[in-house]
């Protein structure tokens, strides 16, 4: 299938909010308005789907409402970019019900990270459209700490040339939204390269434990010549590096898996305990990971800041450079 890369952003360009996820309803007044002030102020236009203050007992609304939205969007000539509220539990309730033929048609930047792995991934699988792991709007709602975020939206969703993905200096795990004027971080380390090499792929994945509701569907992505791009969010913390474990092998088990070009690790929360160490133990207990190169401790996932990558886009890995990660098709 061909790759399809949406237009770029511009200023003046409309962003619509919507909610393939948890409802809009989750996120505080305070927050939507520092979001909605944020985005106006890099130029663009911020306009919502109609459907997403609808809340039910799962902090979400009906796929009807859902897909509803997700396809105004798509087919409202003026909208440019597709932002998720927020992540969730049930994205992937959506995917029979899409029009991908009308998605297709209509290419756009459709973004978010978490739960909306599920959409980014079929989305790209099912119509070659590429897609974009970035901050939700909830994210854009942060006061402190924003600033690599914004630098690698824009790098990625504005601008054309290939991206030198460079470590931010610190990060937090915390859960920022409950005090913003109290935040903790820690120094960042820089990425760990866990197996050497070079590797030239295009980049599926995401949140993991997402990514892998798609196994066996009609809308995994094919893994032959991919570099994997993993997270995961720590829900467990005593239980993290096992489910972290079985997840990863359950991709392993994926047909094609053989013909992966490389992984990319996310950053996981302190809180789940995934050290350098157990890491490494993880990765060199299994042989079929043993001659692709591997980088991790990567600024993506449910840590902050994050960088945004194109699903569908070409990424290269050389360990033998001080930045080994490029992005260079987005």
């Amino acid at each position: 299938m061909k790759t399809i890369c949406p237009p770029k952003l511009k200023k003046g360009d409309e962003i619509r909010v919507i909610a393939p996820a948890n409802s809009l309803a989750l996120i505080s007044g305070p927050i939507r308005e520092i979001a909605t002030k944020r985005l106006k102020k890099l130029g663009f236009t911020v306009t919502f789907g109609k459907n997403v203050l609808e809340c039910d007992e799962f902090i979400s609304s009906s796929v009807k409402s859902r897909v509803e939205d997700l396809h105004d969007a798509f087919r409202d000539k003026n909208v440019k970019a597709v932002l998720p509220v927020i992540g969730g539990t049930n994205s992937n309730e959506m995917l029979d019900y899409i029009d991908f033929n009308l998605i297709k048609k209509n290419p756009k930047i459709f973004c978010g990270y978490s739960d909306i792995t599920a959409l980014q991934n079929a989305i790209y699988s099912r119509t070659g459209l590429v897609t974009y792991s970035s901050p939700a709007f909830s994210t854009f709602g942060m006061k402190k700490g924003f600033e690599y975020i914004e630098e690698y939206f824009k790098k990625c969703l504005i601008q054309e040339k290939p991206i030198i993905i460079k470590p931010c200096d610190k990060f937090s795990g915390d859960a920022w939204y409950l005090d913003q004027d109290k935040r903790k971080y820690s120094k960042n380390s820089g990425i760990w390269v866990l197996n050497k090499g070079n590797a030239e792929g295009t980049i599926v994945g995401g949140n993991q434990c997402t990514f892998n509701l798609l196994h066996g569907t009609k809308y995994m992505p094919s893994l032959k010549n991919k570099i994997l791009f993993i997270e995961d969010c720590v829900e467990d913390p005593d239980g993290f590096v096992n489910n972290f474990n079985r997840d990863l092998q359950s991709i392993i088990h994926q047909k094609g898996f053989n013909k992966v070009k490389a992984i990319v690790f996310g950053r996981a929360e302190n809180s789940g305990k995934l050290t350098r160490k157990i890491l490494e133990k993880i990765v060199y207990s299994k042989k079929e990971l043993s001659k692709i190169p591997i980088i991790a401790n990567v600024d993506f996932g449910h840590s902050y800041p994050m960088f945004t990558f194109p699903i569908g886009g070409i990424a290269k890995i050389d360990t033998s450079k001080k930045y080994p990660l490029e992005i260079v098709k987005h």
